[in-house]
């Protein structure tokens, strides 16, 4: 449509909702600035990259409601772009970076223009090449080189509603929606989008998780890094996502169609596909930085509009605070900014249907404006008790890049990522020395870490790995992270992982190698099945996908990073077993519990609800050298959906060079054990599908090293 600005119509409009809403026939334009002197809205009269604009300046006398600038204008619809120039002081010394040269993104539009690639060296908002860039202004016009706003008409309704998995029958599967599909061998009509998730559901439904965790999809610049792999001399790229610049809208680039706005429809048709069968979409989000980065960053958005407000400077308010390790830091508890996010956070749950939110780095939502760690953070508090919100599942990575680390004392309802699960399990499993203790209180809940604050295990989210790290496969195949294909000499990357490669570095056709590798696999997916708490599966760890050693493939968007779904037959025994242990899990009450073992007889019955054993019944050795442990769970304290008590379970952990016979107590409910699990074994045997146990024939079992046994009681 070629817009002509004489005949435009126009009326100031009203101040709220922010962003974009088409209103009356027409469109209702809305943005905060307190600081500007000027705003002008541009427009677009076509969809292609160069197409034709008018600018719209904004009387601050009729167009501004306190801080807020507005205009209605006639016959305007959806899918119009537009942007905006906001002028003011270029103050640094102040915290002010106005540049009207640059095209802004509107921080609420709800999708942005599908051009993929963008040179945001243009957005810069300094000249990097003056002596003092922190000081200066570059002149150099963004607007045919940034992405534009879209106006969306959120009348597209599609019937839908969260699903709310209560916690304790929570499983999540960590993914990233392009290269869960991408690679050739996926065998989807549309790879690497949306609607590739949406044909994999089967997959999904068939492996048994509840819920889909997915890397970052509100929009990002997938080709900001301009690094590239020396091996092969490859442009590298921003593929995990971490590194937002439209918190509204989802990424264009993972969608099937011309991606004008359509990306949010086949978004939207992807989360009711997966709610109708049973599954939960939890999003992964950045609300502690920005993809403007320092002050030699771009100005795409937020610091065009308002710096000073939006990040958090430092004393001087020339430069950034970064506390997440990416050059800006979001001043999430600025009253401004908090609004901002839980209106963004509402729009997702209401509008997308989205079942919950894991936020990274979100010890910095806890950070006031000079950095400091409140003790009772108010936007912490609002996510928690919003109404809308409130049925809506929050879970922090909480700890940040500047050091604080707050596992264990995330406020009220919040979830957490336990890191310290995962570290615990891998140095038990390692064979590390005074590990025993640490490994069980892991398996029952962590109840050192939430108990305290009258937390249950469902706190604690469980997980041996995650997209940042290795792999499952690749944690027992390698010792040392092998990122040379990043581009930084193998700086970057986590050093610590707690890893083993069982005698040789990387892929091995020594057959003892590989059998004690497949074995520790079992062992680390049975732990994770087995513990109390919301156990979380990193995609393609249940059919050992591998990253060739690299702990930190943010940007590898190529077959390092995507899933090999060649992998799920040729390792079709640990598919299977991922398959099983999670029916197992589900199949038992009793490591689904929404309070912690106390170790004690309680609820009337005559025995505890947990008891402690070693390679001697009631004999458990927690001494730094000892490698094993065991666990007499009593069904008595569990019922399952029929209302009958559960079985008992004996587990054994045996991270110990040493084969024995284990003595095996007899069952509370009296009933024979049978043999449910044995990692040593291959399948079938490893383990059995149910009603398949094989009776146990004597009262002790033979455990080999490194291997974990399960029993269950039953007739």
């Amino acid at each position: 449509m070629l817009l002509d600005r004489a005949t435009l119509i126009t009326s100031p409009g009203s101040p709220l909702p922010l962003g974009a809403d088409t209103v009356s026939n027409g469109v209702q334009f809305s943005i905060f600035s307190r600081n500007a002197t000027s705003v002008t809205l541009v427009l677009f009269s076509g969809k292609e990259h160069k197409a034709p604009y008018i600018e719209i300046e904004l009387d601050p006398f009729l167009n501004k409601t306190g801080d807020i600038w507005h205009i209605w204008i006639e016959g305007l619809r959806e899918g119009q772009q537009y942007g905006y120039r906001i002028d003011g002081p270029h103050d640094p010394l102040r915290g002010h970076r106005f540049n009207k040269n640059k095209l802004l993104l509107d921080p609420y539009a709800r999708a942005v223009t599908d051009n993929f690639i963008w040179d945001l060296t243009k957005a810069r908002g300094c000249d990097i090449n003056t002596e003092n860039p922190e000081l200066s202004i570059s002149d150099e016009d963004s607007v045919y080189y940034v992405p534009r706003s879209i106006v969306i008409d959120n009348k597209n309704i599609i019937e839908d509603r969260q699903l709310i998995t209560p916690p304790h029958d929570t499983i999540i599967y960590e993914m990233h929606v392009r290269g869960f599909t991408v690679h050739s061998s996926s065998d989807t009509e549309y790879p690497g989008t949306y609607k590739g998730i949406t044909e994999k559901i089967p997959y999904l439904k068939e492996l048994g998780v509840t819920a889909v965790e997915l890397l970052p999809v509100q929009e990002f610049d997938g080709f900001e890094n301009i690094n590239v792999n020396p091996e092969t001399g490859e442009r590298l790229r921003n593929y995990w996502g971490y590194s937002t610049m439209a918190f509204f809208a989802p990424k264009a680039a993972y969608s099937s169609t011309e991606a004008m706005g359509l990306q949010i429809v086949e978004f939207k048709e992807m989360v009711k596909a997966l709610h109708d069968a049973g599954i939960e979409v939890i999003l992964d989000v950045v609300f502690n930085h920005t993809a403007e980065g320092d002050h030699r960053g771009p100005t795409i958005s937020f610091r065009g509009i308002d710096n000073s407000i939006y990040y958090m400077l430092d004393d001087e308010k020339q430069l950034y605070r970064n506390y997440s390790g990416c050059g800006n830091t979001f001043n999430c508890n600025h009253p401004l900014v908090r609004n901002f996010i839980l209106d963004c956070l509402r729009y997702w749950a209401v509008e997308m249907n989205i079942d919950g939110f894991r936020f990274d780095l979100a010890s910095i939502l806890g950070r006031d404006q000079a950095g400091n760690i409140l003790s009772n953070p108010p936007l912490i508090e609002h996510i928690e008790e919003d109404p809308i919100l409130r049925n809506t599942k929050i879970i922090a990575e909480a700890w940040d890049a500047a050091g604080a680390y707050q596992v264990g004392d995330f406020p009220g309802r919040w979830q957490e990522w336990n890191g310290r699960y995962r570290d615990d399990v891998r140095r038990f499993w390692r064979g590390d020395p005074n590990c025993v203790g640490a490994f069980a209180t892991r398996l029952c809940g962590s109840s050192d870490l939430y108990e305290k604050s009258e937390k249950g295990p469902c706190r604690s989210i469980n997980f041996i790995t995650c997209h940042d790290g290795f792999t499952l496969n690749d944690l027992v195949s390698y010792r040392e992270k092998h990122n040379e294909a990043n581009g930084e000499e193998n700086r970057d990357g986590e050093n610590y992982n707690l890893s083993d490669n069982f005698g040789v570095e990387g892929p091995s056709s020594d057959p003892d190698v590989e059998e004690l590798r497949l074995r520790q696999i079992k062992n680390f997916l049975a732990t994770l099945f087995l513990s109390q708490g919301i156990p979380m599966l990193l995609a393609g760890d249940e059919f050992r996908r591998t990253q060739q050693g690299n702990n930190n493939t943010y940007c590898q968007d190529n077959e390092l990073s995507w899933i090999d779904w060649s992998f799920r037959d040729k390792n079709d025994e640990v598919f299977r077993f991922t398959r099983e242990i999670m029916r197992f899990r589900k199949e038992h009450p009793l490591l689904r519990k929404r309070e912690f073992f106390s170790g004690n007889a309680h609820d009337g019955f005559s025995v505890p609800d947990i008891t402690w054993h070693g390679v001697k019944s009631n004999e458990p050795d927690w001494t730094e050298e000892s490698r094993t442990i065991a666990a007499l769970l009593c069904g008595k304290y569990a019922k399952t959906e029929y209302g009958a008590c559960d079985a008992d379970l004996y587990l054994i952990f045996n991270a110990s060079d040493e084969s024995q016979f284990y003595e095996i107590p007899p069952a509370p409910s009296g009933a024979p054990w049978k043999i449910a699990m044995d990692t040593s074994l291959s399948a079938p045997h490893d383990i059995a599908g149910a009603g398949r146990e094989e009776p146990l024939t004597e009262n002790r079992y033979y455990v080999k090293k490194l291997s974990t046994v399960v029993l269950v009681s039953g007739t």
